[in-house]
């Protein structure tokens, strides 16, 4: 198999062709601006040394060598192995609460910011864990399901923002449920549930949510977000800028509380631990910690490539073709004026 490590850098080779445009052009302006200076028959006169045939070939060379350089550096590889690699590890489904209040800035900048800021961070540690992505506000949906590739997790999360779920309330509730539904019930993994909320305004039969959790031997993580007194919730307009902040009926600013004791519940009774939410600690990293002590299952198995580096087979050529190019005079040489004579060709 073959592959380039950094196939990116092969966009640079769209540049080659420019390169060599502009060398024409460069060629063919210079030739116009001598035929105004002065009779062609005068130009071996004027300039008895300059050879316009080893100038091509100096260019070609410099040409030739900047294509293997950028070769070298995407890297070209080829697998000389296949090997099969058991993946381990616990399943961690986290529960993101997008409703509107979660826009309250009482948590820098905002409660959602931090939360996808302490998602990405945990999702930067794992190693070899499955991770899924529930987001619930009034309804609940799987954004990323349980899956080993971070990348594609961190590109889903950034996506993730106020309009994401368009019925308001906090499902709590039907967010636990669906991320109950969505695991591989058929490997024993040990499986874990974090929420991140406000806990506010919570909807369904929380506590029959749980019992079916601890049914399942699933622990629940949850860390609250705001302030108990209560924070108002900003409003902005398409172009990012405040414009107010959201009223009830009677036109008072909405004051969106964090729920504690709710969420205190649910870590209690499905055997986890509830974190309150500051501007200055990570508790996804602590849950971490305590993550990584759980026991790690084997769940599948990989097939993985080992690849060997080829970089240099381009290299080399590169560098020496660079040096032969240093040593290349511009001027004529008698021998090579004598061959392109007899060959029929322009010395310029």
């Amino acid at each position: 198999m073959f592959r380039f490590a950094n196939p990116e850098y092969l966009h640079v080779l769209y540049v080659i062709p420019v390169i060599i445009l502009l060398y024409w052009l460069y060629r063919r302006n210079r030739a116009k601006l001598l035929e105004h200076f002065s009779e062609k028959k005068l130009h071996n006169v004027l300039f008895p040394s300059f050879s316009g045939f080893k100038n091509t070939i100096k260019f070609s060379i410099i040409i030739i060598s900047l294509i293997f350089l950028i070769i070298a550096a995407a890297n070209p590889q080829v697998g000389t192995k296949m090997e099969e690699v058991k993946q381990t590890g616990i399943d961690v489904f986290i529960l993101l609460d997008v409703s509107l209040s979660m826009q309250a800035e009482d948590i820098k900048p905002n409660r959602l910011e931090k939360a996808k800021f302490q998602i990405t961070n945990l999702i930067n540690r794992l190693r070899g864990d499955r991770i899924g992505l529930v987001i619930f506000s009034g309804e609940a949906y799987i954004q990323i399901p349980l899956t080993t590739d971070y990348s594609a997790a961190n590109l889903f999360l950034s996506a993730v923002d106020f309009n994401s779920v368009p019925q308001p309330g906090t499902a709590i509730a039907s967010a636990i449920t669906l991320a109950l539904n969505s695991f591989d019930k058929s490997v024993s993994t040990q499986k874990v549930i974090i929420i991140i909320t406000d806990g506010e305004d919570h909807e369904g039969d929380i506590n029959k949510t749980v019992s079916d959790a601890v049914a399942m031997e699933v622990k629940i993580f949850t860390i609250g977000l705001g302030s108990i007194g209560g924070s108002p919730i900003p409003l902005y307009n398409a172009r990012g800028e405040q414009v107010g902040f959201k009223k009830d009926r009677e036109g008072n600013a909405v004051l969106t509380k964090l729920d504690e004791e709710t969420l205190k519940q649910i870590a209690s009774a499905a055997n986890g631990e509830y974190y309150r939410g500051s501007n200055y600690e990570d508790h996804l990293d602590k849950i971490y910690e305590e993550l990584s002590e759980l026991d790690k299952t084997e769940f599948g198995v990989k097939k993985v490539t080992d690849y060997e580096d080829r970089f240099y087979y381009f290299l080399a050529p590169a560098i020496l073709l660079l040096l032969a190019e240093f040593f290349i005079s511009e001027n004529k040489n008698q021998w090579v004026s004598n061959i392109i004579k007899r060959i029929g060709l322009n010395n310029g």
